[in-house]
């Protein structure tokens, strides 16, 4: 047995369960993560491009777009090579680097989408003082607390792992270095882990969640008492798109770390990361920005220009 300073390897096994679909999976992420480079790219540069889009909400989308960049970063290029060469090793230090940059990300992810909710709250809520309350000030600080707040969060997770006891070589049923994998390993008192986990994901998931609710149980309240159909659909047009990227994201959240272990399989496990890692980032820009008016006539005053 091994602490976390002596010659610890990792092995991940990714989706080596299935050799049979090693080429067509190795096609699948890479588009994927092609596609989602360029479409948040391409959002980035939209909303720094256009004068028209320089509000709030969208520099809020914008911080995502690049949130969805770097975060599908931390663990691509590493399971792409895995495809390439069929090499799933990864030392301790590397595996424990993926998993702080990886924790930290997706708890800035928690932070954006409620900073976000909380924006949708104010302009359907409180529309006269909206430009009172969502200064440029307000913004800057709200998205520098995110990233900030969500590296520091990242520590917790980190350190239970690094503190853990491992064998000298362990195989990662997983495509990357997560916290719930490298809990199925530790030997001893993993139980260390599970706790970490789980007061983790109180201080983010829940708080997050439960400030996204407060805020959409006032927004629903404040569109139902607009008495007219189309003022109705117009005001709650504005947080569709949020609340379909949310709805979605909690719902792999909780069913795959707050389930019980008897509910969600490896396989199911893996699948349902898939879909929070790779597939909501990839549809971030399509849902948030391209199905957007106002982004779309900036596309088409930029074409023109």
């Amino acid at each position: 047995m091994h602490r976390w300073n002596d010659t610890v390897e990792f092995f991940i096994a990714g989706f080596s369960d299935v050799p049979n679909l090693r080429f067509p999976l190795f096609l699948f992420f890479l588009l994927v993560y092609i596609l989602t480079i360029i479409g948040n790219f391409t959002v980035i540069l939209l909303i720094c491009s256009s004068s028209s889009l320089k509000t709030p909400m969208y520099f809020f989308l914008c911080n995502l777009s690049f949130l969805d960049i770097v975060y599908t970063s931390v663990t691509s290029p590493k399971l792409i090579h895995i495809f390439v060469t069929d090499n799933g090793r990864i030392s301790f230090s590397e595996c424990i680097v993926q998993l702080f940059f990886f924790a930290a990300f997706w708890n800035t992810e928690y932070l954006i989408l409620t900073v976000m909710s909380y924006d949708r709250y104010v302009a359907i809520c409180r529309p006269l003082h909206y430009t009172m309350i969502m200064t440029s000030t307000v913004c800057r600080i709200a998205a520098a607390g995110t990233w900030i707040g969500g590296l520091l969060g990242s520590i917790t997770p980190t350190g239970s792992a690094t503190m853990a006891r491992y064998k000298k070589f362990n195989i990662l049923n997983h495509f990357f270095c997560d916290i719930k994998a490298l809990e199925k390993v530790a030997i001893g008192n993993d139980s260390y882990i599970r706790n970490t986990i789980f007061i983790h994901g109180c201080l983010f998931v829940a708080t997050s969640f439960i400030f996204t609710l407060i805020s959409y149980i006032f927004i629903i309240t404040t569109v139902l008492k607009i008495r007219t159909k189309n003022g109705r659909y117009k005001a709650f047009s504005t947080c569709a798109s949020h609340l379909s990227i949310v709805s979605l994201f909690y719902t792999l959240i909780f069913g795959l770390y707050f389930s019980p272990k008897s509910t969600v399989s490896l396989n199911q496990g893996k699948a349902l990361t898939v879909l929070y890692v790779y597939i909501i980032p990839l549809l971030n820009p399509v849902v948030y920005s391209f199905r957007n008016r106002d982004v779309k006539e900036a596309c088409r005053k930029i074409h023109r220009k």
